[in-house]
């Protein structure tokens, strides 16, 4: 057994009970598929050779002697000592102490190991990885319903930014108070959550640090700028009679309102979708770029040309501005310049000290509020109304000039540079999604390929133990005989070999027998074409067997014959016999064209009936509608009851498109019973428009229909965290511009309905923005709320600039 390619392993031979480690460091030149022989040569026992005999071929076994082998289990796994040989010199050379022992071949492998007390980094310089605050804060974190916790606390504090109410003059209602004293146990948990999170993962030192990611830089954001906004600053704002108050930072308080996107750190969905949008955000820097050198470009040109051309106006004798209620428009003493606006009602004189269109907004006075200007006109968005300020000042000889170029770069091209760059980084992502499912695919065949040879060989082994076992019992069945036939054999003997025989015989006939009587019935659904075709000839009808089976249970009851049990069976199976038959009818009978157009076409007039209802319609009228949809109610009642019984429930209501239809049905029959018992329906804009869903019944006779639905519905799967981020968007902006512009949008002369005073007209006015459909003047709006464009209100355009931009060309 010795080893002539190794001293080492060699010696071992001749030293069997000799010190291990000394021997381990020549294992770094085995190959990995030689370490479990040369782990079994390290501690060597004798073998002693058998030659045994079995039909008729020789064949030599090398088995161990009793009680010789006791090997160790860790030396006899060798690539489990390979890989604690490298630790232990990867220790070694990292200043880790290892204390070896020497081992004989029958004690275990024991190793004592010393470590440094940093295992790994420290967290705040204070906990190390073992440390117990640390290991218990990395469990809490990692702990299922603690994830569960943070997110239900985020959608509860979402929840309550959206109940408050902004009124004028900084008013509060006493629920707002109310739902202001919430905000500190908020802020506690999302405290605790971080201060967690530090603990468990360290500051930021290391790597995999908590403000290593970025996800968590936006929470530890979040968190700052609410504990600074409830910090008090002491006598700096005490007096006599205001105690010690918090310093209302309205930009640091309005930073809250990206709380929910705290979800997007615990739903990996919106992670994956997000992630895609920021990775889209590189190519659309360039994009972005170029697009604000154009607004610069076009802002200068339109301040050389048009500025202070805006503050010309209509005033009376009394010195106010003429149809004041209506929007005025520039206008010019010239009467030379071909489209000009001069004052035509009498008493009234064009004078330059008008503040300008929308508040001042609109115009070319400076750098700022002509690229806001310019940036209104490339979201095409009211550039003609700014073109006709332009002409009634100015003349509309060459304005085109200006506005023409304007949107065909700067709409036309630019802004659908945007759309290109994310269809193509859209193109990239599934081109890699895409490989990535073929490398699964490959890799998937791969391991089903070492599967199946896994099973081959477990196959061939349980055959080679089937052969096994029937050699075995050819074997005992030819001792039997041999024993049978022998002189020796006694009486008893035989009589047991027989009887052993016979009970085996009668056991294997029992069986048969059971298995044959008992009858096995498949299931309807299954073999709904086989039993079609059993009931029903080639020209397509019935055979005169069910005729035959209902007879025979009619008369049943009156063969005198018959003996009151045979009367009970029989009656039992020709009546299991008739449903069955009877279900195959209906299931022919819906199946049949006729059916189909008939069903087509009752709801084509059921559409029609509803359709032709209108205001002011004669009662005649109305009571054949009522009448009409008593009729097409019943008729759809009868029809998704025959379908039931036919298709059996669990077969009916397998298919969506039946759930859906029997939810519509069962819906309008509880709308009609509930107006006939109580004289009007309890939710009437709601119930009975579910009678207008009926006409999607279409779907499951029309396949080319069916398939269209089901190819948008799969669409509307793969977007759905797509349009959830969306809402997100929008939750974040609404609830951002309560914040800012909560009980603001009040004017002596007006209350406008776009508004942030309220939770969900401040969903519909950011919706109303990103469609794009007068944004601007929600925009006007609220840089005339927060002072104007001479007391600090134009910063405010902000907001809107990038809600357009993110919005409707990013998202949307």
């Amino acid at each position: 057994m010795g080893h002539d390619g190794d001293g080492a392993i060699g010696a071992s031979s001749s030293k069997p009970n000799g010190s291990v480690t000394r021997l381990l460091p020549s294992l770094d030149r085995l190959q990995p598929w030689m370490i479990p022989i040369a782990a079994s040569e390290i501690i060597p026992s004798p073998i002693q050779p058998r030659k045994i005999s079995i039909n008729d071929r020789l064949f030599e076994i090398r088995t161990p002697r009793p009680g010789m082998l006791k090997f160790d289990s860790k030396l006899m796994n060798g690539r489990k000592l390979a890989a604690e040989e490298a630790r232990r010199e990867q220790k070694a050379e990292s200043g880790t102490f290892v204390r070896k022992t020497t081992l004989s071949s029958n004690a275990p492998v024991k190793e004592k190991e010393e470590t440094n007390f940093f295992q790994g980094p420290s967290s705040l310089f204070i906990f190390a990885e073992d440390n117990i605050i640390r290991r218990n804060a990395k469990a809490i974190i990692e702990w299922g319903p603690f994830e569960y916790f943070i997110l239900l606390t985020i959608i509860g504090n979402c929840v309550v930014l959206s109940m408050e109410q902004h009124l004028p003059k900084n008013d509060k209602k006493a629920l707002s108070e109310w739902l202001e004293r919430t905000e500190p146990y908020f802020m506690g948990i999302f405290c605790l959550e971080c201060v967690l999170k530090i603990i468990a993962f360290g500051f930021v030192l290391h790597k995999g640090s908590y403000l290593r990611s970025g996800w968590n830089i936006m929470d530890f954001i979040v968190v700052v700028s609410g504990v600074v906004t409830m910090l008090p600053f002491g006598t700096a704002i005490q007096t006599a009679n205001q105690p010690v108050d918090t310093v209302d930072l309205r930009t640091l308080r309005a930073v809250r309102v990206l709380r929910p996107l705290k979800l997007v750190s615990g739903i990996p969905s919106l992670q994956v979708v997000l992630k895609s949008i920021l990775c889209a955000m590189a190519p659309l820097l360039q994009i972005g770029l170029l697009v604000l050198f154009a607004i610069i470009i076009f802002a200068i040109i339109g301040l050389e040309f048009y500025s202070g051309a805006f503050h010309s106006a209509c005033y009376n004798e009394r010195g106010e501005i003429e149809n004041v209620s209506e929007k005025p428009m520039p206008c010019t003493n010239k009467t030379s310049p071909m489209g000009v606006y001069n004052c035509d009602v009498k008493g009234t004189t064009c004078l330059q000290k008008w503040i300008g269109p929308n508040y001042g907004i609109t115009s070319f006075d400076n750098i700022g509020f002509a690229m806001i200007t310019v940036f209104q006109c490339i979201t095409m968005e009211g550039w003609t109304t700014v073109m006709y300020y332009t002409n009634d000042s100015l003349g509309s000889t060459y304005n085109w000039a200006y506005f023409i170029p304007l949107i065909v770069l700067g709409s036309f091209f630019m802004l659908n540079l945007v759309l290109g760059v994310l269809s193509g980084e859209f193109a990239k992502e599934r081109e890699r999604v895409e490989n990535r499912r073929e490398f699964l695919k490959l890799r998937r065949q791969q391991q089903i390929e070492r599967e199946l040879n896994g099973y081959v060989l477990l196959i061939f082994k349980l055959l080679n133990k089937i052969i096994s076992f029937f050699r075995y019992l050819e074997w005992i069945l030819t001792a039997e005989e041999v024993i049978l036939k022998e002189d020796r054999t006694t009486e008893e003997e035989k009589a047991a070999i027989m009887e052993a025989r016979r009970r085996a015989a009668n056991k294997k006939l029992k069986q048969a027998s059971k298995q044959q009587s008992t009858e096995t019935e498949e299931d309807f659904e299954e073999d709904e074409d086989e039993m079609e075709e059993e009931y029903v000839d080639e020209g397509g009808a019935v055979e005169d067997e069910f005729g035959k089976d209902i007879l025979s249970f009619i008369r049943m009851p009156f063969n005198p014959t018959l003996t009151t049990e045979r009367k009970k069976r029989g009656c039992c199976h020709s009546l299991g016999k008739f449903i069955k038959q009877l279900r195959i009818q209906i299931r022919i009978m819906v199946k049949t064209q006729i059916f189909y157009w008939s069903v087509i076409t009752l709801v084509f007039l059921n559409t029609c009936c509803v359709a032709s209802e209108h205001y002011g319609q004669p009662q005649w009228f109305t009571d054949f509608l009522k009448y009409a949809e008593f009729v097409f109610l019943g008729i759809f009642v009868v029809e998704m009851l025959l379908k039931l019984f036919a298709m059996g429930s669990r077969t009916y209501f397998a298919s969506k498109f039946n759930r859906f239809d029997c939810v519509v049905i069962v819906g309008s029959a509880a709308e009609v019973i509930w107006a006939e018992v109580y004289g009007g329906s309890f939710g009437i804009s709601v119930m009975r428009a579910l009678r207008l869903l009926r006409i999607f019944k279409l779907t499951s006779y029309w396949v080319s229909l069916r398939n269209l639905v089901r190819s948008l519905m799969n669409s509307m799967r793969s977007i759905i965290s797509l349009l959830f981020l969306l809402f997100l968007f929008i939750l974040i902006f609404a609830l951002l511009g309560m914040q800012l512009f909560g009980g603001r949008f009040n004017f002596p002369t007006m209350h406008p309905y776009t508004h942030f005073d309220t939770f969900p007209v401040a969903l519909i006015t950011v919706f109303q923005i990103l469609t794009g459909e007068d944004w601007n003047e929600v925009m006007y709006l609220a840089i005339e709320s927060q002072g104007g464009i001479y007391s600090g209100g134009w910063p405010y355009s902000i907001y809107f600039i990038v809600l357009v931009l993110f919005g409707n060309c990013k998202l949307i």
